[in-house]
């Protein structure tokens, strides 16, 4: 089969002919992907930042196919059904504690126990009944029900941690794809006003599409812009790397007594061969405590968890009242991944989806020119 591989070079991804994904065990199940997607996340692993100790192995952690296969213990899903894969797999056991292992697809053999992702064609799904999400046989919504399997139920997630009530006001420190359905997803929970932090065009033009007020933070620091229209990642305004200026305009920015949602991916790890230049995170940064405090605020990291979410992400696609594959720019094949890659890292598209060829029948999304 054919995959997006990592080999351990900054930068650079490569489509290869793999073996095809098999069944392991009797609760397995084989999926043939009909859609992937290239994730901000996946940019760390491009940037040899995160990631597994040792190359190479298969990225991706969003997709959605259809059953072909499943050992004889599964009993929920069967042949043929649609479904979502989550992003991060559970092994079946019953967890009290609500926050996911951690494990992801696409980040290595030490994220996953294996080098399996889902930027290809099959992948193998363990405790397939445990981690598969069902959705309906209706392919035009594919790019929709493919945001569930990561950063739709993430941006969800990012506005629970924040403690959001309706009607109130919602500022979003970066317009990558999460950013971007943080803002789209505020307003459909029924925010007044969303403003939206970056300082790429494309992406500001695409927040004022979704309805949000673009703020960009070059023209001058992000929160007393805010501010001043209010009237009551990590750079600064010059795009000069500073780790805490984001954490800093968040808690200027938050009224008395109002929340933090934090939902970036903060993993600071040792340098190795797969993640050559992971030591450029840090695992600390300096916080403004007396400000935080004197505030009264209250702030929550959060990972998404889509099996939480599911149920009632897929009713709100399926009724027709939610859009979240609004952030898609281009859909591609499988063998322009690369390029995919670097214009997504170059900031040329907002969110890439990669479109499997053997279902094109039911290609009737537009696709980006490049």
């Amino acid at each position: 089969m054919r995959a997006v591989r990592w080999h351990g070079h900054p930068n650079h991804v490569t489509v290869d002919t793999i073996p095809k994904a098999t069944l392991f065990t009797s609760e397995d199940a084989l999926i043939h992907l009909t859609s992937s997607a290239i994730c901000g996340s996946e940019l760390h692993v491009y940037h040899g930042i995160a990631g597994s100790r040792e190359p190479p192995w298969t990225l991706g952690h969003e997709g959605v196919g259809i059953v072909q296969e499943v050992g004889d213990a599964v009993q929920i899903v069967k042949p043929g059904d649609r479904v979502v894969v989550p992003c991060i797999p559970g092994d079946g056991k019953l967890e009290i504690n609500p926050i996911p292992s951690g494990k992801v697809w696409g980040y290595g053999p030490d994220q996953n126990g294996n080098t399996d992702g889902l930027q290809a064609e099959y992948i193998r799904v363990p405790q397939a009944d445990a981690n598969l999400i069902p959705i309906p046989h209706h392919p035009s919504r594919e790019l929709d029900y493919l945001m569930i399997s990561d950063i739709w139920a993430t941006a969800w997630t990012c506005l629970d941690a924040s403690g959001f009530k309706a009607g109130e006001t919602v500022a979003v420190f970066g317009a990558g794809p999460v950013g971007l359905l943080c803002a789209y997803t505020a307003l459909f929970r029924g925010a007044s006003r969303v403003y939206v932090v970056d300082h790429v065009k494309l992406r500001l033009a695409k927040a004022k599409e979704l309805g949000a007020i673009p703020i960009d933070f070059t023209k001058g620091n992000a929160a007393k812009q805010i501010l001043k229209i209010e009237e009551l990642g990590c750079v600064n305004e010059k795009l000069e790397p500073q780790h805490n200026a984001i954490v800093n305009d968040m808690i200027d920015v938050t009224i008395p007594g109002g929340g933090i949602g934090i939902i970036g991916v903060y993993m600071a790890e040792s340098r190795a061969p797969g993640r050559p230049n992971a030591d450029e995170i840090s695992p600390t940064i300096e916080f403004p405590m007396t400000a935080f405090w004197k505030k009264s605020l209250s702030m929550k990291a959060a990972i998404g968890n889509p099996q939480l979410l599911a149920l009632q992400l897929v009713k709100l696609i399926k009724s027709g009242r939610a859009h979240p594959g609004c952030v898609v720019s281009s859909v591609i094949s499988i063998e322009s991944a690369p390029e995919g890659y670097r214009r997504f890292n170059k900031h040329f598209e907002t969110k890439v989806v990669i479109r499997f060829p053997w279902e094109e029948e039911d290609w009737h999304w537009k696709v980006g020119e490049w």
